[in-house]
């Protein structure tokens, strides 16, 4: 079987954004088998990227699998990073995720969830382009962010 044409292309300036450079640490800390040894950026981060037709291949139900569920935890790590870094303040993950995919990710400051997102379809994680992933994550940090300075006595309980 021959391996699945990357879809994130060597040189993408989205490649070095925030969420991106966050993620790549996120994964590579989570990979405690040395599977990502000798793999470039893009090969990485490209499973992320879920185009129509990655999607069109995977079933509408399903299980997620543990690397599936690994990409989740990642992504949360790295936005509970980002408003750690924006905010000065520390920033903790806490995601629930059934065996069906179905579940929630919180991100917690102090007392306050700054990071409410309902999980629905995990086995299907990802987004449509680099694009999409740094304009979705950034709408979450700057609600997150927003949420922090508005509640920052809660925050820093």
């Amino acid at each position: 079987m021959s391996q699945p044409a990357l879809v994130v292309e060597a040189g993408d300036p989205l490649m070095t954004s925030d969420i991106v450079v966050e993620m790549l640490k996120q994964l590579r800390a989570m990979d405690t088998y040395d599977t990502y040894e000798g793999w470039s950026e893009e090969k990485i981060i490209d499973p992320l990227i879920m185009t129509k037709e990655r999607k069109r291949e995977i079933p509408i139900v399903g299980d997620p699998d543990e690397i599936t569920l690994a990409r989740v935890k990642a992504y949360y790590n790295a936005i509970a990073s980002l408003a750690e870094k924006r905010t000065g303040l520390m920033a903790v993950p806490v995601i629930n995720i059934t065996h069906e995919g179905f579940g929630r990710a919180l991100v917690l400051v102090g007392k306050l969830i700054a990071v409410d997102k309902v999980l629905r379809d995990v086995h299907r994680f990802g987004f449509g382009s680099l694009e999409e992933l740094n304009e979705k994550t950034e709408k979450i940090l700057e609600k997150a962010v927003s949420l922090i300075e508005q509640f920052k006595e809660v925050a820093e309980a």
